[in-house]
């Protein structure tokens, strides 16, 4: 799940985040795909289809895809380049595959439908192809909030770099009472997420997908 700021829920899921955002009802940014678009899949599996509180967008990453994928598939280290990202905690050995669970803490702001907090959230991968895809469910949990999610990431090599997509829902009662206000949290957190993919793949220099 990605469950991030305004920018990292996230994740996302259950990924990184649902913090530091301004709930409001401002335009998708450019960047977001069209709600009609096909949901984001991982070996056939996909985002919760029921979820009202879904949103989807997408970048280019000028760095190579082993770069890019290192960043995200080492969660351990997320926090030295996501700064919403507290602590992560890893509860498995060994490389990211289905089965991993990884268990990280986010801050949340108050807001008018739930406390300032702090977000704990269970990431467990579900299905992963090597530099192509990975999908994650958990659940979050915070004082007067829980949320499910289910957050998918493709990675597409494009000329010049690797075009990044991500799409993440929630369910649980406080979101599911506030979707407007939940939808723009969200979307601010994977907004935040890509952008520090992209600032940090690209920091480390070389170009193109490898």
């Amino acid at each position: 799940m990605s469950i991030t700021r305004r920018t990292g829920v996230h994740a996302t899921l259950l990924a990184v985040p649902l913090v530091l955002a301004v709930i409001g009802g401002a335009a998708a940014p450019a960047g977001a795909a069209s709600p009609s678009a096909a949901s984001l899949t991982c070996r056939g599996r996909g985002v919760d289809p029921d979820a009202a509180v879904r949103y989807r967008t997408e970048k280019v990453i000028h760095a190579p895809l082993s770069t890019i994928w290192k960043l995200q598939t080492d969660v351990q280290r997320w926090p030295s380049w996501q700064a919403p990202v507290s602590s992560v905690e890893r509860l498995y050995h060994g490389p990211l595959r289905p089965g991993a669970a990884f268990r990280w803490t986010t801050p949340i702001p108050p807001n008018p439908s739930t406390p300032a907090t702090s977000l704990s959230i269970t990431s467990t991968v579900q299905q992963v192809r090597h530099h192509t895809c990975i999908r994650w469910t958990g659940p979050a949990d915070g004082e007067g909030l829980h949320i499910d999610g289910v957050h998918v990431w493709n990675f597409i090599k494009v000329k010049d770099g690797v075009l990044v997509r991500t799409e993440e829902t929630h369910t649980g009662p406080q979101v599911d009472a506030n979707v407007p206000a939940a939808t723009g949290i969200l979307r601010e957190g994977l907004e935040g997420w890509l952008t520090n993919l992209k600032t940090a793949a690209e920091a480390r220099g070389g170009a193109g997908p490898r």
